[in-house]
């Protein structure tokens, strides 16, 4: 059966639904926020309908269905589960000539309630003809991840300016055009930042010279860990609109499979060697061309881009150099780290309190640093190379940290190939070294680290208590 799609306007128009239970509250809220004029007929309404009854929201009808409901209602929705009592609805719905919807009976109906996905003035529904819905729901669900939620405000902004924008730009193509930079461009990127009266300036600028170049921006965007899973929507929609996408050396293949097909990748491990400043020099520069040549860059970086990122001295470049940018956070290591090793990093029993922090290219942490980091009933999660497993239990303990002070060691975090070492803190080289722990790796030390030898829960989690002479 072949049907037609249509968008109803309800508002001020009677609406029949006839049931008082879950399903039909329900159907009850869609209509009223379509702005229906809903009456329900039921002997018993459920609490929340029965509320809105009382306080006149909603006209109830009390008893089992009456043929006269229907007089003078645009739709009806027949919503109980006593099967009689639907098909009477549906029945003298038909010969009033008045469009009904079954609950779950696609024969009876004549009308089908599709599952709709709301962006503002925008709305998606999509229907299997009441055959499917639960695979319509699923479809509503994946799409949810890909459409923007500035679309909405979006369609507002457009839509205030039909006449312009038509009388601007008379051509299709053209107008067409148009409305694609409104969402990809400096307008859309305005309304993500919550900026809606610049975002008006930059389309009424836009409408004075239609055919000049867009400018470019940057969208400095945490990739997470490395599970692709725990990338944001908002990381994702990113990914899907990008031109060039500026990487790091560790973001892996199935994050960068989340990316548009065709965008430039920029691969900063293999173009750039090893050098630090150098390599961050020319991050700068690559961000810089891509954007004023009107591209639309994705600074790809692992993690959170604030969080031991250097994301703030990128955005500090932008800023100098006029370049539009957002950021997008990402799961900063520690916490999707921590989580996938089954580390709370608080506990009310265990730490009071947090600390992020790297050794890794600082030497220069004085006596009172290592003081603070070596604190009790404290957390610590160490971004650090793992060169640096030598001296950081070493100076933790030369500064009050107890040896046996619990630490849990997470190897390639997130990964399938996770590995979770736990032990006493005096232990922890020579563990690690028995173990072969290799880089990335990411060290938590505090009470919590020892509850990972009960509450692992992904990849392969090695405990390791033993006296030191058995493991060194």
């Amino acid at each position: 059966m072949s049907l037609y799609p249509l968008f109803a306007n309800l508002k001020g128009r009677p609406v029949l639904v006839v049931g008082g239970g879950a399903v039909a509250a329900r159907k009850v809220a869609g209509l009223r926020e379509a702005g229906a004029l809903v009456r329900v007929g039921a002997p018993q309404l459920d609490e929340g309908l029965a509320r809105l009854a009382h306080e006149g929201a909603i006209t109830h009808f009390s008893g089992r269905f009456e043929p006269d409901w229907l007089d003078g209602v645009w739709l009806a929705i027949a919503a109980t589960d006593e099967e009689d009592v639907n098909a009477a609805v549906a029945r003298e719905a038909e010969a009033r000539r008045i469009f009904v919807n079954v609950v779950d009976d696609a024969e009876r109906s004549a009308f089908h309630v599709p599952a709709r996905l709301r962006r503002g003035a925008l709305t998606v529904a999509i229907s299997s003809g009441g055959r499917a819905p639960v695979l319509a729901r699923r479809l509503r669900a994946e799409l949810e991840t890909h459409l923007d939620t500035a679309l909405g405000e979006l369609a507002e902004l457009a839509g205030r300016h039909r006449a312009a924008i038509a009388a601007a730009l008379p051509d299709p193509d053209a107008r067409r055009r148009f409305h694609d930079d409104l969402v990809d461009g400096p307008v859309g990127l305005a309304i993500r930042q919550a900026q809606p009266q610049r975002a008006e300036a930059l389309l009424l600028e836009g409408l004075k010279n239609p055919g000049a170049a867009q400018a470019g921006s940057v969208a400095v965007v945490g990739a997470g860990p490395g599970d692709a899973d725990l990338l944001t929507v908002r990381a994702q929609r990113a990914l899907q609109r990008a031109d060039v996408i500026v990487h790091d050396r560790l973001i892996g293949p199935k994050v960068l499979d989340r990316a548009r097909r065709d965008a430039l990748l920029i691969d900063l491990g293999k173009a750039v060697g090893q050098d630090h400043e150098a390599t961050q020099n020319r991050i700068h520069d690559l961000l810089v061309e891509h954007a004023r040549a009107g591209r639309r860059v994705v600074r790809l970086k692992g993690g959170d881009p604030f969080v031991f990122g250097r994301g703030g001295e990128e955005l500090e470049h932008l800023a100098a150099h006029g370049i539009a940018y957002e950021v997008i956070p990402g799961v900063t290591a520690a916490l999707a780290c921590a989580a996938y090793a089954g580390v709370p990093l608080t506990h009310r029993d265990h730490s009071a309190s947090l600390v992020l922090t790297t050794t890794h290219r600082n030497r220069g942490l004085s006596a009172r640093d290592w003081r603070a980091l070596a604190l009790e009933r404290q957390t610590l999660a160490l971004y650090m190379g793992v060169s640096q497993l030598e001296s950081v239990p070493r100076e933790l303990m030369r500064h009050g940290r107890a040896p046996e002070t619990p630490f849990a060691l997470v190897e390639n975090g997130t990964d399938p190939s996770q590995r979770v070492l736990t032990g006493r803190l005096d232990q922890l080289p020579a563990l690690a070294r028995a173990h072969g722990i290799r880089a990335p790796a990411l060290l938590f030390v505090g009470e919590v680290a020892g509850l990972a030898r009960k509450l692992a829960w992904f990849g392969e989690c090695i405990s390791a208590h033993e006296p030191l002479a058995q493991v060194a």
